[in-house]
């Protein structure tokens, strides 16, 4: 069975930092390209980071670029985000998701497992 959990979120101040991290089980992690996504309420599902299953590549959402940083760990099973400078527009749940091989990482129906999610609240 797969599992992917989320951990890290919070209530923080704007310009505040914040680490995400996300444990994956039940899978071969090094196979799956990961990425990040977040829901704000009443808005669709985003993409914000991924990163290829050898590494070696990243891919960033434009708002996100610059402040925020992925990175995995595959002799752990974990993803990371490491959130800098955020800003209340950060605000959201925040959900990583794996895809096996995965090419496209800004698609979130290209992914095959997700998380339950994590909330990070930036207060202005």
């Amino acid at each position: 069975q797969v599992q992917l959990v989320e951990s890290g979120g919070g209530l923080v101040q704007a310009g505040d930092s914040l680490r995400l991290s996300c444990a994956a089980s039940g899978l071969t992690f090094s196979t799956y390209s990961m990425g990040w996504f977040r829901q704000a309420p009443g808005k669709e599902r985003e993409f914000v980071a991924g990163i290829y299953w050898s590494g070696v590549k990243t891919r960033y959402a434009d708002s996100v670029n610059g402040r925020f940083t992925i990175s995995r760990d595959n002799a752990k099973n974990t993803v990371s985000l490491q959130m800098n400078n955020l800003k209340p527009e950060d605000t959201a749940v925040y959900y990583c998701a794996a895809d096996w091989y995965g090419m496209e990482l800004i698609v979130p129906g290209k992914y095959d497992y997700w998380g339950q999610g994590t909330q990070v609240t930036v207060s202005s």
